[in-house]
């Protein structure tokens, strides 16, 4: 059953949220303060997380800024703010939604849905990216054969990494596909405890080891990379 954990200090409300999202067909674990929230997130694990900005204790920003040190959780913020600058700071923290009181259960319902479908398509999209293919695969002058790791350019071997190998792989796999960084560190790096920087200086390496067709990994500016959709030397 999908876990939420929902973070609401006013009772009533809380109350009120917990019994419909009960009613659908989910777990709610409550906490009325940040500093329970804080408990909870890392006892339970949930699936999103419903979270007020304004909390006794610990904030809803901090419990947010928290978070995301530590997961990728989907957040779905309450706030009684409507102002533009406090949806952008909370935004950038790393919720995914707002939503401003008053609300209706309806809209409420709605936004948690699409949130866990959103999460489910990116977790199907991770595990399909995670599964070694055997298939080699060609771009260009660059081939790369994943069953005897091999990597050539211009049919020169390349000297890459086991990490840079697994980079170059699933950008080859897929041109023109833009990948967060966020995304590329789950994909790649798995369970190491690495930050973004790990991604930029791999791409940096890669791109120097593949001399002009390097730039061919393209920056997605407040995104991550894409590999271009096709090798301009490649022709019409």
């Amino acid at each position: 059953m999908t876990t939420i954990l929902l973070v609401e200090d006013a009772r009533d409300l809380a109350q009120v949220i917990e019994r419909e999202l009960t009613a659908a067909g989910y777990r709610v674990v409550l906490a009325y303060d940040g500093r329970t929230a804080l408990d909870l997130l890392a006892r339970e694990q949930p699936d999103l997380v419903v979270l007020d900005w304004m909390l006794p204790q610990v904030d809803g920003l901090e419990v947010l800024r928290r978070l995301r040190q530590e997961s990728p959780t989907p957040v779905l913020m309450l706030t009684a703010r409507s102002e533009e600058v406090d949806r952008v700071v909370g935004l950038e923290l790393g919720a995914d939604d707002y939503l401003t009181k008053p609300f209706s259960m309806r809209e409420l319902l709605a936004r948690v849905r699409a949130l866990l479908r959103r999460t489910d398509l990116v977790r199907q999209m991770l595990e399909a990216d995670r599964k070694a293919s055997t298939e080699a695969v060609r771009y260009g002058p660059l081939a790369l054969d994943p069953v005897r790791h091999i990597a050539t350019l211009d049919g020169q071997e390349l000297d890459l990494t086991p990490t840079e190998f697994r980079l170059l792989h699933l950008l080859m796999r897929h041109p023109g596909r833009a990948f967060g960084r966020s995304y590329l560190l789950d994909t790649i790096w798995g369970d190491q405890f690495v930050g973004e920087r790990s991604v930029d200086n791999a791409v940096l390496r890669l791109r120097k080891k593949l001399g002009p067709l390097g730039e061919a990994i393209e920056t997605v500016w407040g995104v991550g990379y894409r590999l271009r959709a096709t090798d301009v030397r490649e022709g019409p």
